[in-house]
């Protein structure tokens, strides 16, 4: 049996991967070089290789998908882009050069769940085993970082608010559809903060990971010194959010379902798990019928504006010129320059 393995931590973005992966790299994980700059939305690094987040940013321009995209058909898309040859040979030939330098590695990023089929198909062309860690956090916590540290979206904060906690369900539900059959786990980011040491060194050995399980002293201090409970520095609830109540129940709803697995991964949370993301498709499918004459009133303002601007009659070459630029050339010159571009002024 080959002793590679794939580690990919994955789930919503600020719900705690950077610190699963940050734990993994400290204790020996691979992180593939060179990493995501540090900034001060994360001070401690993201712990994201640069030419994974380029792959998926590139691989969701193609599909017009966004990182947080609350459209249930958005999964069809990125499926379809990313199943081409060409980018599963592209992604092979990178994760066989990274498997070259560390047998285990940790792949990061909140991208990743959009493509996970291609990843996993990558992995297995190099005969490593795929693992899954998906990062649990409640959602109004995930939704009130992303405002804090990403600013807001849309015509105000109530709108910003609804948009990412329906990406939050999406996000969420598809992951863990698209995780199923396969080594997997679940991890409150409150737990990690709380002990990390239960939650890793059991996945450790559910996912028979060499470098955790040998994990030196030195080590284990560092990650006490790397993870702080004060990381948790966002604790919104409801009621600093403004959303619908129909969604608001279906968000805490899906937080519920997610919840168990994480303890008690069955097949009857899994079916919960379907019933909420048929929901959240009609849901999201209901809401697409009523704001359909406000997308049709915008897109017939942009072909108005489009053709205005190209039926309208620029400034000619030599207004577009500072005054002060045209009268340092010569006045012979300029009659000269006008004759030629037939704008010779009447005597």
């Amino acid at each position: 049996m080959s002793s590679r393995r794939v580690v990919f931590v994955v789930g919503s973005g600020r719900s705690g991967t950077s610190t699963m992966a940050g734990t993994l790299r400290t204790l020996g994980l691979h992180v593939p070089q060179p990493e995501v700059v540090a900034d001060a939305t994360n001070p401690k690094g993201f712990g994201e290789p640069r030419w994974v987040v380029d792959l998926h940013h590139e691989l969701l321009q193609r599909s017009n998908v966004q990182v947080s995209d609350a459209r249930p058909r958005a999964w069809l898309d990125t499926g379809t882009t990313s199943g081409d040859h060409a980018t599963r040979e592209r992604v092979t030939a990178w994760l066989e050069q990274q498997l070259a330098v560390g047998d285990e590695l940790v792949i990061k990023d909140p991208r990743a769940s959009w493509f996970l089929g291609l990843w996993r198909a990558a992995a297995d062309r190099c005969d490593a085993t795929s693992s899954y860690v998906t990062m649990l956090r409640p959602v109004t916590e995930v939704v009130g970082s992303k405002q804090t540290y990403y600013g807001q979206m849309g015509a105000g904060s109530d709108q910003g608010a609804i948009t990412r906690t329906a990406a939050w369900i999406n996000m969420m539900l598809h992951t863990e559809r698209a995780t199923r059959g396969q080594q997997r786990a679940f991890v409150r980011y409150a737990d990690l903060l709380d002990d990390w040491t239960q939650p890793v060194f059991a996945l450790g050995e559910k996912f028979d990971l060499q470098a955790v399980k040998t994990a030196m002293a030195v080590d284990i201090a560092e990650v006490h010194r790397f993870i702080d409970p004060s990381l948790r520095r966002v604790t919104m609830t409801w009621d600093d959010i403004g959303v619908p109540d129909r969604l608001r129940e279906l968000a805490d709803e899906t937080w519920q379902a997610l919840d168990e697995i994480a303890t008690d991964d069955t097949e009857k949370t899994r079916e919960w798990c379907d019933q909420l993301r048929t929901a959240y498709a009609a849901q999201y499918a209901e809401a697409e019928a009523f704001a359909h004459s406000t997308v049709v009133a915008q897109r017939r303002t942009a072909a108005a504006d489009a053709r205005r601007e190209a039926t309208s009659p620029g400034p000619a070459g030599a207004d577009r010129i500072p005054h002060a630029v045209r009268a340092m050339v010569p006045p012979a010159a300029r009659q000269k320059l006008r004759r030629a571009m037939g704008r010779e002024r009447p005597a």
